[in-house]
């Protein structure tokens, strides 16, 4: 497979392709006062999942290019506080966070510059290809969660 062919795969990965849920279609149309509701049984409201795939997305992008990124305390510094967001405001904040690390993720996979294969050099065998499996992977399994978590509150039409 060519590096192209690869960093394609991956950016579709990234993006939803496949058996991947894409995160425009797992938050469109939540309702604001469902944002912080827990459903019976269930841990997280909507709020928790979306600021804990932002946090680790960005610890992830972070720690990928940054050798002085310190990542927050886990588990603790990885969820929220509240249930809900903080101010209303806080739920677009943490989307439009979201989706610009998330193309920065994407950026960095496509740089040609990039060996994805070469060993994060501050890591302990981490390497980039590795990274972006890792958000992929995070990324699905917290946004089908939230479907699930949506599909309980009698919010999820898809």
């Amino acid at each position: 497979m060519s590096d192209e062919a690869l960093r394609d795969h991956l950016t579709y990965l990234l993006n939803g392709g496949g058996a991947h849920l894409d995160f425009e279609a797992a938050i469109a149309d939540l309702p604001e006062e469902a944002r912080g509701r827990k459903a019976p049984g269930l841990p997280h409201t909507a709020w928790h999942l979306l600021w804990h795939l932002r946090i680790c997305q960005w610890d992830i992008l972070e720690f990928s290019r940054n050798a002085a990124h310190v990542s927050p305390e886990f588990p603790d510094g990885l969820w929220p506080e509240n249930d809900a967001p903080p101010e209303p405001e806080d739920w677009d904040l943490t989307v439009d966070a979201f989706r610009d690390e998330h193309r920065q993720m994407v950026a960095l996979v496509n740089d040609p510059s990039i060996d994805l294969f070469a060993k994060i050099p501050h890591g302990d065998g981490q390497t980039i290809l590795r990274e972006a499996l890792l958000v992929a992977d995070h990324n699905a399994y917290h946004l089908g969660q939230l479907v699930y978590l949506r599909r309980c509150l009698g919010e999820w039409d898809g």
